[in-house]
């Protein structure tokens, strides 16, 4: 059984933490590139509670979520209605916070369905303290801006114990091609469940419908933390040329795997991304509008962000791809953590390094093309992984500055949280949106179209019965 009382929000597989104690302090007007503008700035209070950050997508519902954690597990909903005066509008925190252990909520996103609107945060607590079995709460925010009609609607709980307690470290709801909306969740050990979310908010059992196996690959350990071959984040989307719903999975320590989840009750193994050089742990993996290349982050002290080609293993010329093609990195001391891909741009939570935009048009040759520093800080005085859960404090670590990251396509705002200076939001010159047509491409990204499907697929037929 992995040992689930000494994980933190991030995974941590950071074997070499100590930098020399460098600091990036940044003159004043000089934070951040000339074509990066700060649109809002608001802070959400003690260090290390703040965890990923969402965006809805319709500019008629203006608001933003942030993740919290450590003791106020839960999330912060904030209200963009002027986007340059963004303010928390509402908190959800889960009930008798003191008593609970751990991370708390690490990941959320909003969805859609029958016409109203969701959002579903994880939970992820140890089984030193109420809910470890506690996975996803969800709650009805279609009635904002009125707070008053915010309501829980149910909460999954963790069943297979292949999952092992202690929640959902990630979550991933996904408008599928035969119309469910679906719902990828991790707790970083066993294999992925998915659920059938709009079956669960209409009443139904919240049994998982199907499970994404876990990638074959050695456990690894680091900073006091045994990790079993499981996920960490991951990506779904359609191929419309291929016409399938594509699973891509970070399968820490043993690689990056790719599924078919057409039929999401029986999952399919397409390719996968293994024995790459100075691959120590698998974090984010997210894929062009296409399938074609894969951007891939592994989070801890000196990992670049790699790009491969996945057309090689799903032509099955080779079983297992292994050798990037381009490669990136803001500082070769740190890391990066999330990112959100809008060709030909990848939006990146860098850590001490803040917001991070590359252009991979060439995926060989990937440049930076915009930046923007939301901490200036020490470079090696991020989140302490040796503490324990009940000591959040600073240590000796890179984990510090931007977590989260995410975009607004409709007009192109770009909203970040950060471990430490809480919730930005920002507008890149030349950046006005984006629609993957524009570019040749299938309009296929994070942002889900929750009324149509995924772009390209064939739109379930409605049977009438006389």
């Amino acid at each position: 059984m992995p040992r689930l009382t000494r994980y933190v929000a991030i995974l941590p597989l950071a074997a070499a933490l100590a930098t020399p104690a460098t600091a990036q302090i940044k003159a004043p007007g000089e934070e951040g590139s000339r074509n990066v503008h700060v649109y809002s700035h608001v802070p959400l209070g003690k260090a290390y509670t703040i965890g990923d950050v969402e965006v809805e997508q319709e500019l008629s519902r203006p608001y933003a979520y942030v993740m919290r954690t450590f003791g106020e597990a839960g999330f912060d909903l904030l209200d963009m209605k002027d986007p340059k005066r963004a303010r928390v509008l509402y908190q959800f925190r889960i009930d008798n916070p003191e008593l609970h252990m751990g991370i708390g909520g690490s990941d959320g996103h909003y969805l859609k369905y029958k016409g109203r609107y969701y959002f579903a945060v994880s939970m992820q607590f140890t089984q030193n303290g109420p809910d470890a079995d506690l996975g996803v709460v969800v709650v009805d925010v279609t009635g904002l801006p009125d707070t008053s009609k915010v309501r829980e609607v149910t909460r999954i709980r963790i069943k297979d114990p292949t999952a092992a307690l202690g929640g959902f470290h990630t979550l991933y709801p996904y408008k599928h091609s035969d119309g469910r909306v679906l719902l990828f969740a991790t707790s970083m050990f066993g294999p992925v469940q998915v659920y059938d979310l709009g079956r669960i908010i209409d009443g139904g059992a919240a049994d998982a419908i199907g499970k994404v196996p876990p990638g074959a690959g050695p456990a690894s350990s680091a900073a006091g933390m045994t990790l079993s071959s499981g996920y960490h984040d991951m990506y779904v989307a359609y191929d419309p040329a291929a016409k399938q719903d594509k699973f891509y999975g970070a399968g820490l320590s043993a690689g990056y795997f790719l599924y078919d989840v057409t039929q999401p009750e029986q999952p399919k193994l397409l390719t996968s991304i293994t024995g790459v050089a100075g691959l120590a742990g698998a974090h984010t993996f997210t894929a062009t509008p296409d399938g074609r290349y894969a951007v891939t982050q592994m989070e801890y002290q000196y990992a670049p962000l790699r790009i491969f080609d996945l057309k090689p293993g799903l032509d099955g010329t080779v079983k297992t791809i292994s050798r990037p093609i381009g490669a990136w990195a803001a500082n070769w001391k740190l890391a990066s953590h999330n990112n959100e891909l809008r060709w030909p741009y990848v939006f990146i939570a860098s850590f001490n390094d803040g917001l991070q935009v590359i252009n991979m048009m060439d995926p060989t040759n990937p440049y930076t093309v915009g930046y923007y520093d939301t901490h200036s800080g020490a470079l090696d005085s991020g989140l302490d992984l040796d503490g324990g859960l009940d000591k959040v404090k600073d240590g000796k670590s890179i984990f510090n500055g931007l977590w989260g990251v995410d975009v607004r396509n409709s007009d192109g705002l770009v909203v970040v949280s950060d471990f430490r200076t809480g919730f930005w939001s920002f507008k890149m010159d030349g950046f006005d949106g984006w629609n993957g047509h524009q570019w040749g491409l299938p309009n296929i990204s994070s942002a889900q179209d929750w009324d149509n499907g995924p772009d390209g697929a064939p739109k379930p037929q409605k049977i009438s019965v006389r």
